[in-house]
């Protein structure tokens, strides 16, 4: 593809990694992208040992306080987890087992590797909403990583983008006038070019990214939101509005089995040709 046929659509603001699928990541950069995402990204999951359902904060009310622990990598196939009261603990020591199961309430295993099949459950946005996370609502059973290389834990694709357009536009539109980044947990923050407003990125579904001098992305479809971003993170407080603004700004078309159409901000995509990113490459969007 020649030059002339990108478009630069902004700039990479910032680079996140999820070490442990549902906990609070870290900022990296420069960093290695690959055909499972950013180097480290949700390579471990929690699973609970009587259901072997991945753990997942998309059901509050049995899992939000995973959004309380922070992880990060700490060598080669090991991640470290920082508890709210300080206490860390990696992946190798013989105690993460018994320390998370202490802490979530439920008796879990951190696991390395998704199982084949491997699924979660995600609580209907709406009754979250009108609920709250306390309540016991209705929802639904999802396999993991579909779009993903296996034994990965992300809920679908691997790298989910999301532009500065989109947040001024969402922070706009919420009572507080702002929202926070860390509530739609991107791998991607692009900075958007001077006139591109409102939720852009909803247009670049079945578009071409490149990304810096290397990465190339093929962007799939609108990220559907779930009541993750209504939740406590970390010391962040809950915040419905955080989903209530897309619901009723940006309810559109994701063109996965069994959404129809969902709140959506930012957009899953999945890696075409891998390389080294960093913060401020450019990032062209193919027509």
């Amino acid at each position: 593809m020649s030059p002339e046929q990108l478009v630069t659509v902004g700039r990479v603001g910032a680079l996140w990694r999820y070490p442990v699928k549902s906990m609070l990541g870290e900022p990296v950069g420069p960093v290695e992208i690959g055909e499972d995402g950013l180097e480290g990204d949700r390579h471990f999951g929690v699973v609970d040992a009587r259901t072997a359902m991945v753990a997942s904060a998309k059901r509050p009310r049995r899992w939000r306080r995973l959004l309380q622990l922070r992880s990060e990598v700490a060598g080669p196939g090991v991640v470290r987890i920082r508890f709210p009261d300080g206490l860390c603990v990696l992946s190798s020591d013989g105690v993460a087992d018994k320390l998370l199961s202490e802490f979530l309430g439920r008796d879990v295993e951190l696991k390395s590797r998704a199982a084949p099949g491997a699924e979660l459950e995600r609580a209907v946005p709406d009754e979250v909403l009108a609920d709250g996370v306390e309540a016991d609502t209705g929802f639904t059973v999802l396999e993991i990583a579909a779009a993903s290389p296996p034994g990965t834990f992300f809920d679908f694709t691997p790298l989910q983008l999301l532009t500065s357009a989109s947040l001024e536009r969402a922070g706009a539109l919420h009572p507080a006038g702002r929202v926070e980044a860390a509530r739609y947990r991107p791998n991607v923050i692009i900075d958007t070019e001077p006139g591109l407003s409102g939720f852009v990125e909803n247009d670049w579904a079945g578009h071409r990214l490149h990304l810096g001098p290397d990465v190339v992305l093929d962007v799939l479809v609108p990220s559907p939101r779930c009541a993750v971003p209504t939740l406590r993170h970390g010391e962040l407080p809950p915040d419905p509005d955080a989903l209530r603004v897309p619901l009723e700004h940006n309810f559109v078309p994701v063109p996965l089995e069994g959404f129809g159409s969902a709140p959506c901000l930012g957009v899953h995509a999945v890696v075409v040709q891998g390389g080294r990113l960093s913060p401020g490459d450019e990032v062209r969007l193919a027509g």
